[in-house]
């Protein structure tokens, strides 16, 4: 079944500037819906799926748990991922904010350690990977890969010798920042832009990073860092948990339609995030809101979040105040959205699982669910080919291209 019938340029404004925006047409499908369900199950076993952030190893160090059987809690374990077909786990080395002033390198170090005991303890189950190459054979004899991220290069802690280490230890893409400013560049939660984009170090570090084969991750950094750092890569960089800003007008977490244009240039990949709060701008602007009044209340009464009083407070208020959660259909509507504007090339997924607590979709609470997604773009007309690309395709695309270009630079050298 072909997905792409026709392709109509339709020019739309871009901030000022006139693009031509490719709608795609699909073919209606001719399965029933129990059938399209029954497809989306096989292709889930079939094709391989990856997910490029997934936060277990912070989650863990919360509450520690058996992922290797059923957990009570939390959104990945082995079994949930296997029924949900998912081959290739990004584990997030999840660097909070408040390491920068020290200790970063160190926590990275521990939650690397944490990965690795996964494969050590379970080796029939889960295996480290740090290739392509490794991926496509682990996915051959069944195991579930575990490639690693880094969340927050502050654990780079501005040694750009650090980088290697990193990269040696299995650490396949770096998200440059999180929510502050670091020594490499501008978040874009931060208010305050120390270096209107990357700093110094920063531009070293998109060069080592592509000298390495690290991919570099887009999420969390400012406007003005994004287009620097694709004007100075020479590899293509992802977006490993980002959604569009298209159905979030204010946030500038999410990537912009005009960055999304400038991405399908560099080649790269966005890889849609699932939580409710990325992709339904009214539930981010209600949760937003609680927050807010919550954040009032603990100032009034000098509470810390940690503090039991603070927690019950905050617990009962958001029962007191429930938000509807997003549907799987605002997934589905910022995939739509990328592969109209760049193309069905440059979408993935990245959801954040065991990262965004009680604010998942309906449709997609856990590992178990990438059926669903399936389900839902064949409902939309999507190909398998197309499925294929969004699953794995085109997020291994890149990989292999940043792996080209390391070559290549080592060469040179």
């Amino acid at each position: 079944m072909k997905s792409l019938i026709s392709t109509l340029l339709i020019p739309v404004f871009i901030l000022g500037g006139l693009t031509c925006r490719q709608v795609t047409t699909k073919e209606r499908p001719t399965l029933s819906d129990e059938q399209l369900k029954g497809k989306a199950a096989q292709l889930a076993q079939e094709l391989i799926i990856i997910d490029t952030h997934i936060d277990v190893p912070d989650r863990l160090t919360k509450k520690m748990e058996d992922i290797s059987v059923r957990t009570q809690g939390g959104d990945f374990d082995y079994p949930r991922a296997r029924i949900g077909g998912l081959n290739v786990a990004f584990m997030s080395i999840y660097i909070p904010a408040g390491y920068q002033e020290g200790g970063a390198k160190k926590l990275a170090g521990e939650l690397i350690d944490l990965v690795e005991g996964f494969a050590s303890q379970w080796p029939d189950k889960f295996a480290l990977v740090r290739s392509v190459a490794q991926v496509r054979r682990q996915f051959a004899e069944g195991k579930i890969s575990l490639p690693m991220g880094m969340e927050n290069g502050a654990a780079i802690e501005g040694h750009i010798e650090n980088l290697e280490y990193f990269y040696n230890r299995g650490t396949r893409y770096i998200t440059l920042t999180h929510s502050k400013n670091n020594l490499i560049c501008d978040s874009s939660y931060d208010p305050k832009r120390k270096w209107n984009g990357l700093s110094p170090f920063g531009r070293e570090v998109v060069a080592e990073m592509n000298r390495l084969g690290m991919m570099i991750d887009v999420s969390h950094v400012s406007d003005q860092t994004f287009f620097q750092v694709l004007e100075l890569s020479k590899a293509p960089v992802i977006a490993s948990h980002s959604s569009c800003r298209y159905f979030t007008p204010a946030w500038e977490r999410n990537i912009s339609d005009e960055m999304l244009v400038r991405l399908k240039e560099n080649g790269g990949v966005i890889q849609i995030n699932f939580g409710s709060s990325f992709v339904n701008d009214t539930y981010r602007k209600k949760r937003d809101e609680g927050r807010k009044h919550i954040n009032e209340y603990l100032r009034a009464h000098s509470l810390k979040e940690a503090d039991e009083e603070a927690r019950q407070y905050m617990k009962k208020s958001r029962k007191e105040n429930f938000i509807e959660y997003a549907d799987i259909s605002d997934v589905v509507a910022n995939i739509d959205h990328v592969v109209q504007l760049i193309g069905v090339d440059h979408v993935g997924f990245g959801s954040d699982f065991d990262g965004l607590g009680d604010s998942l979709p309906h449709g997609l609470k856990d590992v178990s669910d990438y059926p669903n997604l399936i389900y839902e773009l064949l409902k939309r007309g999507y190909s398998e080919e197309d499925i294929r690309k969004i699953c794995s395709g085109n997020l291994l695309r890149v990989w292999s291209e940043v792996e080209r270009v390391a070559r290549k630079l080592q060469i040179t050298e």
